[in-house]
C-alpha cells in the first residue's frame, strides 16, 4: 500500500477509521466484538459510557515503532529534548483519505479512571502511509465532541 500510487482505491484502515469516527460521534455504550471495527463503544470495567476508540498507527517505514506526535503544538517535536509525546490518537476527521487525529496524553491523576486526556496538538496523516492500526480499549475522554 505506501507505494500504490493510485490515490482512488480504497484503504481498510481508511474504512476502519470512519467506523471509529462515526462510533465516536454516536458514543454507544453496548459492546460486541472487540476488534477495531466492533459495532459500538464498549464501557470497560471502571467506564459505564465510553466516547473514545483510542488507536495506534504504524506507517510503512516505521519498522514496528509505532507514530508517535508531540503532546502540545507550541513546542518542538523533540523526545530527546524532553518533549512530551505520545503514540495514542483520537479519530475527529476521516477526509476520503486522510485523517485527522487528537493526540491524546497518559492521564496526570491517576486516581482517575480514565488512561488519557485530550491535548490540544493534532496532525492529518495520508493513510496511504499507514500499513497497521492498533486499537486499545474504548475509554471516556473528557472536553471532546
Amino acid at each position: 500500500m505506501c507505494n500504490n500510487n493510485n490515490k482512488s482505491s480504497s484503504s481498510c484502515i481508511a474504512e476502519i477509521l470512519n467506523v471509529i469516527l462515526v462510533l465516536q460521534q454516536n458514543a454507544c455504550p453496548d459492546s460486541c466484538l472487540d476488534s477495531c471495527d466492533r459495532p459500538s463503544l464498549g464501557g470497560g470495567p471502571n467506564c459505564l459510557i465510553c466516547n473514545t476508540r483510542p488507536i495506534m498507527l504504524y506507517t510503512c517505514c516505521s519498522n514496528s515503532t509505532p507514530l508517535s506526535m508531540p503532546t502540545t503544538k507550541d513546542l518542538p517535536a523533540t523526545n530527546a529534548e524532553g518533549q512530551l509525546c505520545s503514540c495514542v490518537f483520537r479519530v475527529e476527521k476521516v477526509d476520503g483519505n486522510c485523517c485527522t487525529c487528537r493526540v491524546l496524553a497518559d492521564n496526570p491523576d491517576t486516581a482517575s479512571i480514565n488512561p488519557y486526556i485530550a491535548t490540544n496538538s493534532f496532525f492529518t496523516i495520508d493513510l496511504g502511509c499507514v500499513c497497521c492500526i492498533k486499537c486499545l480499549t474504548d475509554t471516556y475522554i473528557e472536553c471532546v465532541c
